[in-house]
Order: structure tokens, then C-alpha cells, then sequence
């Protein structure tokens, strides 16, 4: 994997997270916070935990190893978690572009939440990252459907390659 692809697979991330974020604030706070019997119980809750992944990887990346995910309480509502990923997201694309193409391709060692000592290369650390993100964003269409609620625009990373051509 290059730095090309790491950072395009980034924007697809960011633009997908987008697409899904504006769906969303179309909903009330009991729509985003009713249990909904999925993986994480509520849209909001998963929200919390896609970000909380994504914060966790970062950390790690940067040579910290948090404990645990942070818990939904920490954001009492969306622009709180949204201002909070936005920051994460400027540290990751700031961690990427110091990386370069020969850092991406490196074992980067942390610590598992069990304080077991781990080591990933890089670009298959980030492609989990990003393939989780889709995993979760797809759990999220999935409750709004249930909601009777307009699903987000399409998120396929194909649809922003597309888009990406035509702009």
C-alpha cells in the first residue's frame, strides 16, 4: 500500500463519516439515543464507539495506549462528538503525512487494552480503521431504515471514487 492510496482511503473515510453525519442530524436526540438492539444499543452509541476506535488507533499511533474506549457520557449530544472527531481527525491526517511512504509500511508497537504488548504494520492497521468505519456506518443506515428515517446518501467507497473523477 502507498501514501496515495493511505490518504485516499482517509478522505474516503471522512467523506463517508460526512455523508452519514448529515443524515443524521436530520434525527431528534431520542431517535439518536433509543435502544435500538444492535451491537451498540443505540445510533448515538455506536457513533460514540466508531469514534472512540478511531481516537484509540490514533493515540496508539502516536504513542499512547489508552485503556478502554471513552464512554458514551463523555459527549452529551452530536456537535460535542463531532467537535472531538474533528480534532482526531486533524491529528490523523497530520500523523499520516509524518509517516511518509516508508513509515506507513512499519510495525508500530502498543499496548492492547489488556496491556498485552502489540505490533502492526501500519497500512493494515489503517485499512482496519477504515473498514471498520464501513462496518459501523453500514449498522447505522441499517437502524435508520428501521426508523423510517431518510438513510444517508451512498457511502460506497466506489461512489467516492466516482465522485472524486466527476469533481
Amino acid at each position: 500500500m502507498t501514501l496515495q492510496e493511505i490518504q485516499a482511503l482517509l478522505d474516503y473515510h471522512y467523506w463517508a463519516r460526512d455523508r452519514l453525519l448529515t443524515a443524521l442530524e436530520l434525527l431528534t436526540h431520542e431517535q439518536l439515543t433509543t435502544d435500538r438492539g444492535n451491537s451498540f444499543s443505540s445510533i448515538f452509541d455506536t457513533l460514540v464507539h466508531l469514534y472512540g476506535a478511531e481516537w484509540v488507533w490514533c493515540s496508539r499511533w502516536q504513542g499512547a495506549s489508552p485503556p478502554a474506549l471513552p464512554a458514551t457520557a463523555a459527549y452529551p449530544d452530536l456537535a460535542s462528538l463531532l467537535e472531538a472527531w474533528r480534532d482526531t481527525e486533524q491529528q490523523l491526517r497530520a500523523l499520516v503525512q509524518r509517516l511518509g511512504e516508508e513509515g506507513i509500511q512499519r510495525p508500530i508497537e502498543y499496548s492492547g487494552f489488556d496491556g498485552r504488548p502489540q505490533a502492526q504494520i501500519f497500512s493494515q492497521m489503517f485499512q482496519h480503521l477504515v473498514n471498520h468505519g464501513s462496518y459501523h456506518r453500514g449498522q447505522i443506515t441499517t437502524m435508520l431504515r428501521q426508523l423510517k428515517a431518510p438513510p444517508p446518501r451512498p457511502m460506497d467507497l466506489i461512489a467516492f471514487y466516482r465522485e472524486r473523477v466527476s469533481t
